[in-house]
């Protein structure tokens, strides 16, 4: 395939961060003497809503609470309590990049390639993960970042990756998207492009039809990745190379 731009997900995709957002919620609920608690089974079922002002949202319809009860009005608010836990944990340098992201990414930009992000989560989430995570030259070389406070629908509507494929003046069929989602992977290709999904412990029973190519990580040298299904089998890792093979 011809390839210009990378645009990868963020929760899930770039470092497993689902974990913290969940911690995140459960420290923000004891703030507001909530009893509740979101364990894992109910978040990973939570995610099926995109966006963590629309997941509370969700809840709160799910659990009965009275449509004009007065936490609704306060979801933003208690939205962006949360988000300051979350920022707080990544921060502190609980989180580590999947393998293979910092690799790929360099390799894209040395071959003139873009890099770019797409996603639902906040511009403060994105910002605390590349501020602690990421190198230097990796943050000045992302030509555009989408986040879901900059479009009107969220996954897995195409609304984030039409805006970013439109700044970066490309094709989509030019991009090839990363993710780690259903909801993700029906948001890139609603909006015409590739997608390389790389699942994340609360998407590995998602459905990733539509994919073309499915694998555990993007893979190292030395720490092949795991092949699932699509194009990409007998390969180690993810590179440019193997990405330009792809048929579409």
């Amino acid at each position: 395939m011809t390839l210009k731009a990378l645009i990868f997900d963020v929760d899930g995709t770039l470092a497993a961060t689902e974990e913290l957002h969940r911690r995140a919620f459960n420290q923000m609920f004891a703030d507001y003497d909530l009893d509740w608690h979101w364990d894992q089974t109910l978040y990973r079922r939570l995610l099926g809503v995109t966006g963590g002002k629309e997941r509370i949202a969700s809840y709160l319809n799910e659990i009965g609470y009275p449509a004009d009860g007065g936490l609704r009005g306060q979801i933003p608010e208690m939205h962006a309590k949360k988000t300051g836990y979350y920022a707080g944990y990544v921060t502190s340098g609980a989180l580590e990049l999947r393998p293979g992201v910092v690799r790929l990414m360099r390799e894209a930009v040395a071959e003139n390639i873009a890099i770019a992000i797409a996603t639902t989560t906040s511009i403060a989430n994105v910002r605390a993960l590349l501020d602690t995570n990421f190198p230097t030259d990796l943050v000045e070389a992302l030509k555009i970042i989408g986040a879901g406070d900059m479009v009107e629908n969220k996954k897995p509507a195409p609304d984030v990756y039409k805006l970013v494929v439109e700044k970066l003046t490309v094709e989509p069929g030019e991009c090839l998207a990363f993710e780690d989602s259903r909801n993700g992977l029906l948001s890139a290709i609603s909006a015409g492009i590739p997608t390389l999904i790389t699942p994340d412990t609360y998407t590995d029973d998602h459905d990733f039809t539509g994919a073309i190519s499915v694998a555990s990580d993007l893979g190292e040298p030395g720490a092949p990745y795991s092949y699932i299904s699509g194009q990409g089998e007998g390969h180690e890792f993810v590179s440019i190379a193997m990405l330009k093979e792809f048929q579409v």
